[in-house]
């Protein structure tokens, strides 16, 4: 049942890339942290994994964070990549291999700049997902 979470970073992965603004934007999409990288970027966080089966079906409960991250002045484009991120994550496949998304939520979003002068702006999901195996 771990796949559960290699699934939907690779869905999540995919939404980020194909989406038709990120797409141009961005210059890449990592499933962590890149040692390197041109900004912007986002970089998927490790899913923390729980238990939400039923009587019935096995299920995951994820929660996953994305991280942008870019090097403006301002945060006024790493904003206006977050909202194209949001975007991206609610138009997710709810049939995934194995598994069926049953819900995504929106937890939280927040700002914050490193001593290098870099933003990173995160975005956090609870993702509940059953089994269709």
């Amino acid at each position: 049942m771990s796949d559960a979470v290699e699934i939907l970073q690779s869905a999540l992965v995919n939404a980020v890339e194909t989406h038709p603004v990120l797409a141009d934007e961005l210059t890449g999409v990592f499933d962590g942290p890149p040692p390197r990288s041109a900004f912007p970027y986002v970089s998927i966080n490790d899913g923390i994994c729980g238990d939400w089966s039923t009587k019935t079906a096995m299920g995951r409960e994820i929660r996953m964070g994305l991280t942008v991250w870019d090097d403006g002045e301002s945060a006024t484009r790493l904003h206006q990549l977050i909202s194209h991120v949001e975007d991206a994550v609610a138009a997710l496949p709810r049939d995934l291999p194995g598994w069926r998304i049953a819900s995504i939520v929106f937890l939280r979003s927040f700002v914050a700049r490193n001593a290098a002068g870099a933003w990173a702006g995160v975005v956090d999901y609870r993702i509940r997902m059953l089994s269709t195996a």
